[in-house]
Formats: C-alpha cells, sequence, structure tokens
C-alpha cells in the first residue's frame, strides 16, 4: 500500500457553490480561502509531509478586474496577517509561481511570509500563485541557457533542478474539486505519475470525510511509474 506522502489540489468550484447558494463570487472565494487552514489541520494529523494548493493561476488575471483585485486583497493578506497561525501549526510555506504582474507590497509579504516559516517542520505548504505549467518549464529552459548550459548536457533530471519546484518531492495525489477532470496546466513537470481524483463536491464543501475518501482510494492504486 502506497503512502501519501504528498498531495496537491486544485481548489475549484468556488464561483459555482458561491452561485448555487444565491452569493456574491467572492463568498465563495473567501470560504475557499478559509477551507485551506482546515485542510492543513487535517493534513497534519494523517502525517501527510507536503500540501501543494493552485490558488491562483497565470489564466486567472483573464478574469474580471474587479474578481481579481479581491483574490489579489485576500492572497495578500494571508501572506502577510496568518504567520502567527501559520508558525503554531509548524507549516513551512513555499509561495511558488511567476513575480510578473504581482504588485510590490504582495512581493514584499511573500518573502515576509517565506522567511517567517521556513524553520517549521511539521510540514510544507507549497502556494501556487500566478502559476503555470507550462510557464515553469519555459522559465527552466531561460535559466539553463543563460547559465550556457550545452545542448548535450540537458536531461531531465537536469531541467527538474530548474522548475520552481526544485528540490521537493513531486506529487502523490492530486485532487480537483468539482467533478471537472482536467489539470488546467497544474504542476506539468511534476505530475507525470501522479495519481488523479476528482469528487464532485466543490472546494468550499471539501471535509475531512471527502480527504478521507481521496486517500483510501489513492491507498487502492497500483503506483507501477511504467513497469509491468
Amino acid at each position: 500500500m502506497s503512502k501519501l506522502k504528498h498531495l496537491a489540489i486544485i481548489l475549484d468550484g468556488n464561483r459555482r457553490w458561491a452561485k448555487e447558494r444565491e452569493l456574491p463570487t467572492f463568498e465563495g472565494h473567501k470560504v475557499g480561502y478559509e477551507k485551506i487552514k482546515d485542510v492543513c489541520r487535517w493534513c497534519l494529523k494523517r502525517d501527510i509531509e507536503i500540501l501543494t494548493v493552485y490558488a491562483f493561476s497565470t489564466e486567472n488575471w483573464n478574469r474580471s478586474k474587479k474578481e481579481v483585485k479581491y483574490l489579489m486583497t485576500l492572497l495578500n493578506k494571508a501572506f502577510s496577517e496568518k504567520t502567527d497561525e501559520l508558525n503554531e501549526l509548524g507549516l513551512k510555506v513555499n509561495i511558488i509561481g511567476s513575480k510578473d504582474r504581482i504588485s510590490s507590497e504582495i512581493k514584499k509579504n511573500i518573502e515576509k511570509v517565506e522567511k517567517e516559516t521556513k524553520n517549521n517542520k511539521n510540514m510544507v505548504l507549497n502556494i501556487c500563485f500566478n502559476y503555470g505549467g507550462r510557464l515553469e518549464i519555459v522559465e527552466a529552459i531561460k535559466k539553463i541557457i543563460e547559465e550556457g548550459i550545452e545542448p548535450e548536457k540537458i536531461s531531465e533530471d537536469l531541467i527538474s533542478k530548474y522548475i520552481w519546484f526544485k528540490g521537493q518531492s513531486e506529487p502523490d495525489l492530486i485532487v480537483r474539486t468539482s467533478g471537472e477532470k482536467r489539470l488546467s496546466g497544474f504542476l506539468t513537470w511534476t505530475s507525470v505519475y501522479s495519481e488523479l481524483y476528482f469528487p464532485s463536491c466543490f472546494w468550499p464543501d471539501f471535509n475531512e470525510k471527502e480527504l478521507d475518501k481521496a486517500i483510501a482510494e489513492f491507498e487502492k492504486r497500483n503506483r507501477r511509474f511504467g513497469a509491468n
């Protein structure tokens, strides 16, 4: 039976959750944001070592200016005000993604939360913010070219050392809530052998029971990594 060490989640369905309840879209995002803290606690109880969440993609900039502004405010608040809670839980936080189009204030708060949690040991929390899987690969290749590495020396192992996720284990299980069955640019390089699970519940409705169902499904899988 495989042990789930690295869980990754696409936090999908916030807007549809709000629409079903005739609430403003923003309310769905707010409830979804609060859910992340709950899931961190549940993962800690189950000895999961790494939790990676898809919080804001490079494509999300195409949403309305009002919604993007609200999401930026929500995430900036998390980066700037929640350090004490993160430290209490023993979470080491990494903000993974491009720094393009991000305000100087948010960049400053990203540095702050990463610095103030860097010595925590209980669990790693990766927040994919302004993240795109293809962009991650493109940026890795740019760095390789900038360093003048000869083409014949480029390998999968080398590229893995230049991606944003360098130094971390690949996700064992990727969960996407809301019933959508695609990865939408999430962890394009590191997801090649990840198990996939697609519960129908919207992200704000994801609960401890749903987490256990995902873990149980993962433990049934026979992971061969290309072998017979």
